[in-house]
């Protein structure tokens, strides 16, 4: 279900869906879970998560578009895969500016949870 959340004064759009006892929020590129009977996060991941030089699958999912190549240029922020996990879409977005230096999945592909999609080389600075 689509819900409405504030963070830092913003109001986001969220997708949340509850799962054998789990709260799955997803916002901004972002997965965060809560148990349910307890209330305790249970885990926090990131599209980018893991190191910001990885995108990994924020859950088990079916990669449904991949936007990059080996060698692309990406800005911090930059879309660079989407998955369907849940029935619902997610736009996985890389969190730093680099070229992408691999990617580890296919379009097609059934991915678990922290599986490395994306690796990107940082930016020089």
């Amino acid at each position: 279900m689509e819900i409405k959340i504030r963070i830092d004064g913003v109001d986001h759009k969220a997708q949340a869906q509850m799962l054998k006892g789990t709260l799955w929020l997803h916002v901004n590129g972002r997965t965060l879970t809560m148990d349910a009977g307890t209330g305790q996060k249970s885990r926090k991941k990131s599209g980018a998560g893991g190191s910001s030089d990885t995108v990994v699958s924020p859950m088990p999912g079916k990669v449904t578009k991949i936007l990059v190549n080996v060698g692309t240029e990406v800005a911090a922020g930059q879309a660079v895969l989407v998955m369907e996990a849940m029935k619902m879409e997610y736009t996985l977005k890389s969190e730093i500016a680099g070229t992408i230096a691999s990617v580890g999945c296919e379009v097609g592909e059934q991915v678990v949870l922290g599986k490395t999609l994306v690796k990107i080389t940082p930016k020089a600075e």
